[in-house]
């Protein structure tokens, strides 16, 4: 699911996590940084990932949620934080890892998280 929204050409960078869901158990919720200068609508963007997904992966993916951010939460060695990224967004408690690169990214994921 990655490769396919990475593959939009306004997105310079995604993870894509699993959250909650009652019915489903999990969904799949998509964080994306835009490539510098896409001055574009996020709910555009979302509108056109789903589409992307649906196309090349197919409805059984039920990818509906993306989130634009300005950065992902890493490590220093470049390690997406995907675990602490999912107790985010399942409203879950969660620690700041010591290894992380910079700790303002996940209040800021947190933020995007609530605005969906």
């Amino acid at each position: 699911m990655e490769e396919v929204i990475a593959s939009h050409p306004d997105v310079a960078e995604c993870a894509v996590i699993g959250v909650a869901d009652e019915l489903k158990g999990q969904l799949p919720m998509g964080f994306v940084v835009l490539k510098a200068g896409a001055e574009r609508d996020p709910q555009e963007i979302e509108r056109e990932l789903a589409a992307l997904v649906r196309e090349r992966i197919g409805p059984v993916a039920a990818f509906r949620r993306a989130v634009v951010v300005n950065r992902l939460p890493k490590t220093r060695s470049g390690k997406i934080l995907r675990a602490t990224m999912r107790n985010i967004a399942d409203g879950g408690p969660y620690d700041i890892p010591s290894t992380i690169e910079d700790p303002a990214a996940l209040p800021e994921i947190a933020q995007a998280v609530k605005g969906t």
